[in-house]
């Protein structure tokens, strides 16, 4: 690939930009595609104002309430969604009445809080917070949380959801595939009592009522299972010289969508690097941005709000750090810093729909 170099620009991307100018990426396919850096007088998301539908969100989730927190026959709530992927949020205080079979898609369900028991066909998975929970399209499965006070983001994509092509980083890294579980089958046994199982096809519920648990596998095999994997088993990709893309700490992948995972770690250790995310025009890529725990403002996002706070950029839009954020990582430059933050970011090709309840003034603020 032949690459241009026109002005005044940084020898290397992201590494000893030169003063007085600020670097922007304008890249296709979500950092992996044909890419070049723009090197402006002024910050690029320095707008006054927006007219029109093209503008990023930030919502509260923990203003958001859901279904499933009021009624225990209730669902998770939609937030964002297009032809591939659904992004819902369940605060679930109580355990299903029924089984659950979703017909529409896979699912990935990311604990943010809260314990309990998802049990399904392929047997029990015990939860905690950081676990994401991958159940395979028309799985049966129940929730059952240990109490009242829990949350997760759902993500149902069209296609299967598959851990991404690792090439030449090996079996080991970002996490040992060892470190990966799958159920022991338990059947659950008949007490006698009617059991609905509901299965959502195309968005639209059809009840099946059983005189015994639709839970009643006693063994499976094969390779298809529901599979579980903590953040803190993710070892994140570094670079001592360079600040890598959100595209390096891919988790999981699904025809559409990219699923990342930044967690704790140290910061580049050369004086020169950028050592916060760029500023950058992923025109191909919606970015769905969830903290977890830790503050994340140094990226662009809201300073002083943390865990609970998820943002959409979409594409078409620039997006990156605030001046100050950027300025101040380059000015209190030290060997020792580290990022503390822990965040899903995902990243959808196809333009995302929002829903009237994530639209809505309650939960979003302005930034």
């Amino acid at each position: 690939m032949i690459h241009y170099s026109k002005g005044k620009v940084a020898r290397q991307a992201h590494v000893g930009i030169p003063e007085g100018v600020f670097e922007e990426e304008h890249g296709r396919q979500g950092f992996a595609g044909r890419v070049s850096q723009f090197y402006h007088l002024n910050p690029p998301n320095e707008w006054t104002r927006i007219e029109g539908p093209l503008r990023p969100r930030g919502i509260n989730t923990y203003e958001l309430e859901t279904p499933d927190r009021r009624d225990p026959k209730g669902g998770p709530l939609s937030l964002f969604y297009n032809e591939d992927v659904k992004i819902s949020l369940s605060r679930r205080s109580a355990a299903m009445p029924f089984c659950f079979r979703n017909a529409d898609g896979d699912e990935l369900h990311f604990i943010h809080q809260g314990t309990g028991l998802i049990r399904t066909e392929y047997g029990p998975v015990r939860y905690e917070p950081g676990d994401y929970i991958v159940i395979p399209k028309g799985t049966n499965y129940q929730v059952l949380p240990d109490g009242s006070d829990n949350f997760s983001l759902i993500l149902q994509a069209r296609g299967e959801i598959e851990f991404p092509d690792r090439g030449n980083v090996g079996h080991y890294a970002p996490f040992d595939y060892g470190v990966v579980e799958t159920p022991e089958p338990e059947a659950v046994a008949n007490d006698g009592r009617e059991w609905e199982l509901r299965i959502k096809r195309s968005d639209q519920i059809t009840s099946l009522f059983y005189n015994f648990c639709p839970l009643d596998v006693v063994g499976w095999k094969g390779n298809l299972t529901v599979t579980k994997l903590n953040v803190r088993d993710i070892r994140p990709l570094m670079s001592e010289g360079v600040h890598l893309p959100p595209s390096a700490h891919c988790t999981f992948q699904a025809p559409g969508v990219a699923i990342c995972t930044f967690n704790p770690r140290p910061l580049e250790g050369d004086p020169r690097a950028e050592r916060i995310p760029w500023y950058h025009r992923n025109i191909d890529v919606d970015e769905v941005f969830f903290v977890h725990g830790g503050s994340f403002s140094f990226s662009g996002r809201p300073t002083g709000r943390g865990a609970g706070v998820l943002t959409l950029n979409p594409q078409g839009l620039h997006h990156g750090p605030k001046r100050a954020d950027l300025e101040a990582a380059r000015k209190e430059w030290r060997k020792d810093a580290r990022l503390e933050g822990c965040a899903v970011n995902i990243d959808c090709n196809k333009p995302l729909e929002v829903s009237p309840e994530a639209d809505a003034p309650g939960a979003k603020f302005a930034f």
